[in-house]
């Protein structure tokens, strides 16, 4: 068990006023067997509704009907996660909604090449065939920071042999699904090694973590491709979908505001091996 402080913050840049933007945030984790939300806040201007959307995740629809030239957004609060081995039951949605494949999440003759030494270990032992398929999928595509972009399709990376935490969830979860198993995208945080780290252990310029989920018996199992393990008690879970788009932190449309520059920053710190020594008495805000 761990407990997680995440700080957030997002800022938006405009060249020109926006005179209209609506924006859908998920950016509030929920409590559930695995993870249990002490405290959290959202900060934001302009109007915030809350809703659940279609795949059960906590959001917000941020609209700001004044001129502007600056949004900020901050999102932090403690998580307390627990070790979840044994994966995490199917919940609401069923598990056949993540075998469709997306545009994002498409394999290419190439993709399919690759995993052709690996159908029948995959097929025969999901959990060991998996295992092995993130293992090729991270020496194939090496995390290189700047290498690609939120656009870029599990192919596409694939393709240029290397990629980010995005690219190597989507390009496994491509090859689960074309092996006609479940699998479906997560976006959340990670505590690094040094227990005060950008997530995912990755540069500033990254807001958020990804990682995969598979169907494997009665059970969604997690594999974080890019950090060689299984998602565990320093992952705190946002939101789930059929890929990026469905779960990335903020997404929306605006009006107006010429060339948009993003700054993005998330970091992660373990309290109870900071303050170890000290008892934590946090109250619900």
């Amino acid at each position: 068990m761990a407990t997680l402080k995440i700080i957030h913050t997002t800022e938006y840049r405009y060249s020109e006023a926006v005179r209209r933007s609506a924006q859908v945030l998920r950016l509030t984790p929920s409590s559930s067997l695995n993870q249990q939300v002490i405290n959290w806040q959202l900060h934001a201007p302009g109007s915030l509704r809350s809703f659940v959307d279609a795949y059960g995740n906590q959001s917000h629809l941020l609209t700001i009907d004044e001129s502007h030239h600056v949004i900020d957004i901050k999102a932090l609060g403690t998580v307390e996660v627990f070790d979840h081995a044994d994966g995490e039951a199917l919940g609401p949605i069923p598990a056949a909604v993540f075998q469709r494949p997306t545009p994002l999440t498409e394999c290419s003759p190439e993709m399919l090449a690759f995993l052709e030494p690996l159908r029948a270990m995959i097929r025969a032992r999901p959990l060991f065939g998996l295992t092995d398929l993130a293992s090729a999928l991270l020496e194939r595509m090496p995390y290189s920071p700047g290498s690609t972009t939120v656009s870029f399709s599990a192919a596409q990376a694939f393709e240029a042999a290397r990629g980010v935490c995005q690219d190597h969830t989507h390009a496994f979860i491509a090859c689960c699904r074309v092996l006609g198993l479940a699998a479906r995208y997560v976006s959340g945080y990670v505590q690094a090694s040094d227990h005060s780290a950008w997530s995912g252990g990755q540069s500033a310029e990254v807001a958020s973590h990804a990682w995969a989920e598979a169907w494997i018996g009665n059970r969604w199992v997690s594999f974080d491709v890019s950090n060689a393990r299984a998602a565990g008690s320093g992952h705190v879970k946002l939101a789930v979908g059929l890929d990026y788009l469905d779960a990335c932190p903020i997404r929306g449309v605006r009006l107006g505001g010429g060339d948009e520059s993003m700054n993005a920053s998330a970091e992660v710190q373990r309290l109870d091996v900071i303050h170890a020594s000290q008892p934590q008495m946090v109250q619900n805000q």
